[in-house]
This record gives C-alpha cells, sequence and structure tokens, in this order.
C-alpha cells in the first residue's frame, strides 16, 4: 500500500514539474517581448492542402532581422525554425478553410511564404499579421524584401 501511495505520488509531482517547466519555458520567450502566437506548416506543396494536417502550434519572437519560431509543445530551449527577413517572400494570404479552421486558432489568417527555396504558410491573428507585414516592409535600405 505504501509502494502504491509513493508511487502515485511520485508521478503527480513528474507532471506538475513538467507542466511548470512548460510555463516556465513560454515566460522566458515572451520575456524579451515581440512575441505572437503563430502556426506553421513547413515544406508546403504548390498545390494547396485544405486537410489541416501539418500545422504546428507555435510561438514566434521577433530577433532583429529574424523571428524565432518555437514549438508551444516542447522543451526545448532554442527555435525550432528561424527566419530571416532578407529570405522571407511573401507569396500570398489565405484564410483557413475546410479542416484548417479546426487546426489553427479560430481568428487565424494564413501567409503562404517562401523561404530559401523551401515553401511555408504561416497562420496568425489579424493584428499579428499586421505587426508581421510591417517588420517585413522595415527592412533596413539596400534589402530586398517581397511583400505581395
Amino acid at each position: 500500500m505504501f509502494l502504491a501511495l509513493l508511487v502515485s505520488g511520485s508521478v503527480v509531482a513528474l507532471v506538475l514539474v513538467g507542466l511548470f517547466v512548460f510555463g516556465l519555458r513560454r515566460r522566458l520567450i515572451q520575456r524579451s517581448g515581440g512575441t505572437f502566437d503563430c502556426s506553421l506548416r513547413w515544406n508546403v506543396p504548390e498545390e494547396p492542402d485544405r486537410s489541416g494536417k501539418g500545422w504546428v502550434y507555435g510561438v514566434a519572437r521577433y530577433s532583429g532581422d529574424r523571428v524565432d519560431w518555437f514549438r508551444v509543445f516542447s522543451y526545448a530551449p532554442r527555435p525550432r525554425r528561424v527566419l530571416e527577413r532578407s529570405a522571407i517572400e511573401v507569396l500570398s494570404r489565405r484564410v483557413p478553410e475546410g479542416e484548417e479552421e479546426l487546426a489553427l486558432l479560430s481568428d487565424a489568417c494564413i501567409l503562404v511564404c517562401a523561404h530559401r527555396g523551401t515553401r511555408l504558410e504561416l497562420a496568425m491573428s489579424e493584428d499579428a499579421l499586421t505587426g508581421f507585414l510591417a517588420w517585413l516592409e522595415a527592412a533596413p535600405p539596400g534589402q530586398r524584401v517581397n511583400v505581395a
């Protein structure tokens, strides 16, 4: 009986520690400011896929001339993807359709981009999208930025 209580207590403690570390990681990412919720779908085919597959929920953070993208459900302290401002090319903008509406946040807009030859899609709120496009267009003089 004592062993069962000890094991179950240990499991509960481990779960609580895991949840605490998730929250602490998110706070550390957001501490420097300039963060926004942003889902990402990497290596998207040219033909639109409205199935909702491949979307990963994350947090993006402006960091100078790049955007660092972190997965939400991860313990990794480093960003999963780094998007340089000079390498981002905006191809189009659209609203979620079909099963995508279930896979993304309710107010999401989708930005179809290319980054160093890889097609990707970023889903974010309308406010975050406005800020992202303004950040792209605010590139220093001499940098080429392609915004559709």
